[in-house]
């Protein structure tokens, strides 16, 4: 039973990355993906700084989740303090951070630096959509198979870690690392 859900997982994994344009366009194509992606381009140039950015909840939310950080769209104080110090600074909270996904974060809507012009720039507007479907289809994948999720996580963030520390800071890529 080992050796085939190996196979299983080898297989489905083959089979994104050798249409990964397609399996993308297919994810974006979605009608939750679609309508969630429009409105967040819609909707986008409006936010002018930080308190109108984190006060649109749909806004934010899908931002969170393009840049993997789903899971501290609780953590207000905290989400403020990533884009309050941006990442100019080796000393701002993104920067000292581990996890490098808030330091992504941070850069994309850097508010700091840009100011209102900040959601004018690609990485906030397109680049935030197609980050948003990778996660899509990443989580799409892991429904499926969580080793296939995985593998394509560690495929998108291998060419971006530059220690050590950056494997053991982020779960899903020590649990690639261990397995």
């Amino acid at each position: 039973r080992g050796p085939r859900v190996v196979l299983t997982t080898f297989a489905s994994l083959g089979n994104i990355t050798a249409n990964m344009t397609r399996t993308l366009d297919a994810t974006a194509a979605k009608p939750q993906v679609a309508r969630e992606s429009a409105y967040y381009l819609a909707h986008i140039r409006d936010v002018k700084s930080i308190d109108d950015f984190m006060n649109d909840d749909k806004i934010f939310s899908f931002a969170m989740k393009a840049w993997g950080l789903e899971d501290m769209t609780y953590a207000k104080a905290f989400r403020r303090k990533v884009l309050t110090e941006g990442t100019d600074s080796q000393d701002s909270f993104a920067n000292s951070l581990s996890d490098p996904r808030y330091r992504d974060f941070a850069n994309a809507f850097d508010f700091k630096t840009f100011g209102s012009a900040t959601t004018a720039f690609d990485k906030a507007q397109q680049g935030t959509v197609d980050q948003y479907v990778r996660q899509t289809m990443e989580e799409d994948a892991g429904a499926q198979n969580e080793g296939v999720r995985l593998a394509l996580y560690f495929q998108r963030k291998a060419t971006s870690i530059d220690s050590p520390l950056e494997i053991l800071a982020d779960p899903a890529l020590l649990k690639v690392a261990q397995t």
